[in-house]
């Protein structure tokens, strides 16, 4: 998991950075707050930001505003770790939109700790993301079968997308996760069917 460390102290940075690499996290280093928007502005931006409050530029509680203002595609876990620790600050960071709040000096165990469930939540996010979107993509299938559709008169064909001719069995398979069954209705059995061979049966 990628890690993104911003704080102005650089002996800061490479305390937690030594704590989250030996837990075996990449970590990418910012000096500043501007540096941090920029760090998670990209694409493929760390997923997790550890957020000191006090910094120049841009402040750890004034990034976690701008970033939940923002529409991203990925999910984003926000830990502040600061001096900061009255119990008006920690409520202020969080309604900021932090996940997480530590206080310095921090115990390694903790940092890890918490580390280790924005990862889960992450993934469960992640998860949840994945399931929308096939729970979209079966609802896209299943509209295809609620519109209006060109059908032969004589041998009941339906056409495709492609202008091809195809039965209306195939045509139900390929557009949903409907399955067909053959059978003889009561009708077909009295009309198709010979008298004889209704008789046998």
């Amino acid at each position: 998991m990628r890690v993104l460390v911003a704080d102005d102290e650089a002996i800061f940075r490479r305390m937690v950075q030594s704590v989250l690499v030996r837990a075996g996290h990449d970590v990418v280093e910012a000096a500043d707050g501007h540096q941090a928007l920029r760090c998670l502005e990209v694409d493929d931006a760390p997923p997790i930001a550890i957020l000191d409050w006090m910094m120049p530029g841009a402040d750890g509680v004034d990034l976690c505003r701008t970033l939940r203002a923002r529409e991203r595609q990925a999910p984003l876990y926000l830990i502040l770790l600061t001096s900061k620790g009255s119990h008006e600050d920690v409520v202020s960071g969080l309604d900021a939109g932090a996940d997480d709040y530590l206080t310095k000096p921090f115990d390694p165990s903790e940092l890890r700790a918490r580390v280790q469930v924005g990862e889960r939540i992450l993934g469960l996010q992640q998860a949840l993301a994945d399931r929308v979107l096939a729970l979209e993509q079966a609802l896209v299938l299943v509209k295809q079968l609620h519109g209006l559709l060109p059908i032969c008169a004589w041998c009941h064909k339906i056409r495709d997308d492609g202008n091809y001719w195809q039965s209306v069995e195939r045509y139900v398979s390929e557009h949903s996760d409907a399955r067909f069954s053959h059978t003889i209705c009561p009708e077909c059995r009295l009309t198709v069917i010979p008298v004889s061979a209704r008789s046998a049966g």
